[in-house]
């Protein structure tokens, strides 16, 4: 969490807050979009506070400003002429990934979403807490082949038979095949992808890659 307030004493100045407990990386993305809201949106009012859940609230106007915030720290802190030539050519997994976030100092989560606005892969990143979806983001090849993940009803949890189901597998870095119509119920049947899994410390959350096999658009 983080917050940019203008200084009520002088309103040319701006000051931002953020939490040093939480890891560098997060520091560094929440100082980036606090900077995001001072450059698009200072005029718009004096005080921003910001939160995971503002980027998904229902309200369009606060989910539309913190996405612009999300989007200049990711710009700021991922440049995407790097990010292109740092997967260029390489069979994408975690492992890749990992040293690409650590390359730029941040999360894993925060490259991979970057990683799905800029492939042109069939790929899809599901976020997990305690055991159901938060969120979902689809590569723009995912999204014109409408492959997206199963819906078993509100709140979405992992689909039997997937690693993201599997409580008793914490890391899979590397990928593990299998059909993609486990995951995407319009998925042919002889249509793979792989699917690799991240849990965090606490074995509550989860971050889900899916790398589908390449398919033309869908009308």
């Amino acid at each position: 969490k983080g917050m940019l307030a203008r200084d009520p004493g002088d309103p040319e100045v701006w000051g931002i807050a953020y939490n040093g407990a939480v890891s560098p990386e997060r520091q560094r993305f929440t100082i980036a979009h606090e900077l995001g809201h001072f450059v698009l949106h200072r005029d718009r009012q004096p005080r921003f506070n910001c939160d995971k859940e503002s980027v998904y609230s229902g309200i369009d106007t606060i989910r539309v400003i913190e996405r612009e915030a999300d989007d200049f720290a990711s710009n700021l802190l991922m440049p995407g002429d790097l990010l292109r030539d740092w997967i260029a050519n390489q069979r994408i997994d975690f492992r890749v990934l990992g040293d690409i976030a650590q390359r730029f100092q941040v999360s894993l989560e925060a490259l991979c979403i970057r990683y799905i606005k800029f492939t042109t892969e069939r790929a899809i990143l599901v976020y997990w807490d305690n055991g159901y979806m938060k969120y979902e983001w689809r590569s723009g090849s995912a999204r014109r082949t409408r492959a997206r993940i199963r819906r078993n009803g509100e709140p979405v949890e992992p689909m039997p038979g997937t690693l993201a189901a599997d409580a008793s597998i914490a890391q899979e870095w590397d990928g593990t095949e299998m059909s993609a119509a486990i995951w995407c119920p319009e998925e042919a049947s002889h249509m793979k992808l792989q699917e690799f899994k991240h849990s965090y410390t606490s074995g509550e959350r989860v971050l889900t890659l899916l790398l589908l096999e390449t398919a033309e658009p869908r009308s």
